[in-house]
């Protein structure tokens, strides 16, 4: 069997806020069930990077699913009376 060289994640970055009110970033890996987190977007992109690579170092045989693994995004707009009002993209 070929191995494949790349592989590509999902990352999801969301903006949250500290108990003391101080933002954070949170950047999830969905694909992989991790998360990682940055005072802003480029240190939660770093630092979630670092994360699968760990994370895929130490479990190798995770690349298998991987290679099967293709993302699929959506965004979906929702209205304040919480009804979901249309697919964006």
């Amino acid at each position: 069997m070929i191995q494949k060289e790349k592989y590509f994640m999902d990352i999801v970055i969301q903006k949250e806020t500290l108990s003391d009110g101080s933002p954070i970033y949170v950047a999830h890996c969905a694909s992989l069930g991790i998360a990682s987190q940055g005072k802003d977007i480029e240190e939660a992109m770093a630092n979630i990077k670092e994360a699968i690579e760990l994370y895929l170092e130490d479990q190798p045989e995770l690349y298998e699913e991987l290679s099967t693994y293709e993302p699929v995004f959506s965004v979906v707009e929702v209205t304040r009376n919480s009804k979901v009002a249309g697919r964006v993209r």
